[in-house]
């Protein structure tokens, strides 16, 4: 494999951010975004192929939980070629279920693909180190009023749209 060092530089570049953006649009429930992060004829397993299976299975998994955050850490990218890869993601997550507040170490084992240009998800296999309920529910504090007070609840992610709107849908 012969990649020259800006291009691999830029790949990986461009890999990083195609995670962070998964991050953020699973966190704001921004299904318009989520799915359009994976190549176009993804495989969704029993539900069939393509964006709109991929997006009823988000649909349905993320109807499951409240709020998340999700925090990517350590990254690591391995080109195949100027258009493939493969990385490994670890991923801090806060998710709210039900009353309960959840902390899990997820390892995110990615299959990336550049298609006209642009990367992609091919893949995204989700393994936890581990799951543990948190004793304070962060929901169950008063407003945090920031800067004034430090803890607290804070504005998101009832601040994006697109968290509104997929509430509002369901």
């Amino acid at each position: 494999m012969d990649i020259p060092p800006l291009d691999r530089l830029l790949a990986c570049d461009e890999i990083r951010n195609l995670v962070a953006r998964y991050a953020i649009a699973t966190d704001a429930r921004d299904l318009d975004t989520l799915v359009s992060l994976f190549v176009d004829d993804v495989n969704v397993g029993r539900l069939g192929t393509g964006r709109d299976a991929l997006r009823a299975s988000f649909d349905q998994a993320l109807r499951g939980i409240g709020r998340s955050f999700l925090f990517v850490g350590t990254q690591t990218i391995d080109l195949s070629d100027a258009d493939h890869a493969t990385g490994q993601v670890y991923c801090k997550a806060e998710i709210q279920d039900g009353d309960r507040w959840i902390h899990q170490a997820i390892l995110y084992g990615d299959t990336y693909e550049r298609r006209n240009g642009r990367w992609y998800f091919v893949r995204r296999i989700h393994e936890l180190f581990y799951g543990a309920e948190v004793g304070v529910n962060p929901l169950m504090l008063p407003p945090a009023n920031w800067p004034k007070s430090h803890d607290g609840l804070g504005t998101r992610p009832e601040a994006w749209n697109t968290w509104r709107e997929f509430w509002s849908d369901g």
